[in-house]
């Protein structure tokens, strides 16, 4: 592993020859060894199309890509951290949520809209969450921030799993995500996240969701 727990707010990284992490901007706290740390504006291991994927969502800071031999320690303005050991399958994990992943994680980028039709749409404009979601696929650690922690939640086919949209934080396996709403279309025109929203996730997979529903 990759990542190692700290605490409730910080991992520690080991970092090899060879082998690259990738981290948010601002997110180093201290590390030991010869390590450096080089603004990479490709989108990680995504290439172009990542990284526009990345500047249409909005993200306009680019990730910093760390190489050398040593440790690192990775946290971000106090919020929590949540270590994701990755199998294979993909990662689904809200842009702003991402605090470092390993580099033999492919990166790219998805429109909410795929997969979730018009309401996917909806569910940008009316909770303030990004349109794009960012994707990692492979095998490696990831650390995710949240607020006040995370709990995951199996989905299972007989079981779905009704999440509001500002409390997700990231999901895999093969998950299926809609937005739905109990509220007719005038009367969520500048309302936010609430009972009136729900990201309905059905499949077979995990969902992670933080304890706050407030934005990073």
């Amino acid at each position: 592993m990759t990542f190692r727990e700290i605490n409730s707010k910080m991992v520690e990284a080991t970092v090899v020859p060879g082998r690259r992490l990738f981290s948010q901007r601002g997110a180093m706290l201290a590390y030991r060894g010869d390590v450096t740390f080089t603004p990479n504006i490709q989108g990680g291991q995504g290439g172009l199309m990542s990284m526009i994927g990345r500047r249409v969502a909005g993200e306009a800071t680019p990730l910093m890509t760390v190489e050398g031999s040593g440790t690192v320690l990775f946290g971000h303005g106090g919020h929590h951290v949540h270590v994701i050991e990755m199998t294979g399958d993909t990662l689904y994990v809200e842009a702003d949520r991402l605090l470092a992943f390993e580099g033999t994680l492919q990166q790219g980028t998805m429109f909410m809209g795929s997969q979730g039709g018009v309401m996917g749409l909806v569910r940008g404009q009316a909770t303030g969450q990004g349109l794009f979601t960012t994707t990692l696929q492979g095998r490696g650690s990831v650390a995710v921030m949240a607020h006040g922690g995370v709990f995951e939640v199996p989905i299972t086919p007989q079981r779905p799993v009704h999440v509001d949209p500002q409390a997700y934080v990231a999901h895999h396996g093969d998950v299926r995500n809609k937005l739905s709403t109990a509220l007719g279309w005038r009367e969520m025109v500048g309302r936010g996240s609430g009972e009136g929203f729900q990201l309905e996730l059905s499949g077979n997979g995990t969902v992670y969701v933080q304890a706050s529903e407030e934005k990073l």
